[in-house]
């Protein structure tokens, strides 16, 4: 931003952060599709552009102990009802977690391999 971007601004720079090498702002399809296509290449095996990194970095935070309402407010949602989509992948990431090192289901996995439980 400090190094590039000066020299991509225009006399009438509106503050827009991302321009092209043409000194204009990204359009927001040509950034979706930029993004899609680079999704595309990586074969992440998923599809989307901009809103999967949104969803994926909200999904993450959630994750790692964020506060709902600061990503509530980090996403621009009105209402919190909106936010909460993003509990539902971090219950089923929990679920998955709890089933997979639950103390109970690691005793009857050392029980049947014969080991000590």
């Amino acid at each position: 931003m400090t190094e590039v971007r000066p020299s991509l601004v225009r006399e009438s720079d509106d503050g827009t952060l991302f321009l092209t090498n043409l000194c204009e702002p990204f359009t927001p399809n040509r950034l979706t599709q930029m993004v899609r296509e680079y999704v595309d290449a990586a074969q992440l095996n998923k599809r989307g552009s901009c809103h999967l990194f949104r969803h994926t970095m909200a999904t993450l935070m959630l994750e790692n102990g964020a506060d709902i309402r600061f990503i509530q407010q980090m996403l621009g949602h009105a209402e919190l009802s909106t936010t909460q989509i993003y509990t539902q992948v971090s219950i089923r990431k929990l679920k998955e977690i709890h089933a997979l090192t639950h103390p109970a289901k690691l005793e009857r996995k050392l029980s049947k391999n014969g080991e000590e439980g």
